[in-house]
């Protein structure tokens, strides 16, 4: 391997969304040190932050029908039944809804966790609850894509945060998805949630990190029960 490639791989892509916010940050930080040099240092720990948040790396993605993948990376905040959002119309049947939790210092670029074309998305305002609560699925600012996937219909919502204002989705309705291909981002702390249709059986458990693109976070057609989990 060359010392090109080496270095290549050492630095971690930054999404092109971020460009502005990087931009902004370094001249902020060269303003206010012109007044006080403390301060351009504190902006550029500041800017550097803002380059981590927005980076965006490859994920090895497991190509496979039967298996949903995480749609984020963060902490899996809950595991269960929930009635999915009324704007999506997939009923008023409780479905298995997984949620992923990003924090400020998570990558924030959303994946598709499963393949299919897009059959519907539905923008909702709301509030800026703390993402890791439970009614923020109900009450927080949220967009919801719905797939078709070869499985049944599979939502996925990304959620605003305490901190997020604005979410990013650059799918548009009947766009045809590959499992974890990029949709959409939030920024600065925020949540999504995975809702699967019946025969899908749940991997991961609550407090486990997700990875998205990668992390396996329920499988279709298999009678295996959810694993058994432990904190060591």
């Amino acid at each position: 391997m060359s010392l090109f490639d080496t270095v290549r791989n050492t630095f971690v892509p930054i999404h092109r969304e971020g460009y502005p916010f990087i931009a902004a940050f370094f001249l902020a930080s060269l303003v206010l040190g012109w007044f006080w040099d403390p301060l351009f240092w504190i902006g550029m720990v500041l800017t550097i932050w803002c380059i981590y948040f927005y980076r965006d790396p490859e994920r090895v993605t497991p190509q496979d029908e039967r298996l949903v993948i995480s749609p984020a990376d963060g902490k899996v905040s809950s595991v269960g039944p929930a009635i999915p959002p009324r704007e999506l119309e997939l009923g008023d049947e409780p479905m298995t809804r997984v949620s992923v939790f990003m924090n400020v210092f998570s990558c924030h670029v959303n994946r598709a966790p499963v393949a299919g074309r897009i059959t519907r998305i539905a923008y909702r305002p709301g509030k800026f609850l703390n993402a890791d609560l439970d009614k923020a699925s109900a009450e927080n600012e949220r967009n919801g894509l719905v797939i078709d996937s070869p499985n049944g219909a599979v939502a996925v919502v990304q959620i605003a945060g305490l901190v997020a204002r604005r979410i990013v989705c650059w799918a548009k309705d009947d766009n045809l998805l590959a499992t974890g291909e990029r949709f959409g981002l939030i920024r600065f702390g925020s949540r999504v949630d995975v809702y699967l249709p019946k025969g899908a059986e749940p991997r991961v458990a609550v407090g486990q990190t997700a990875v998205a693109g990668e992390t396996v976070l329920a499988e279709f057609g298999s009678d295996r029960p959810a694993p058994a989990v432990r904190t060591a």
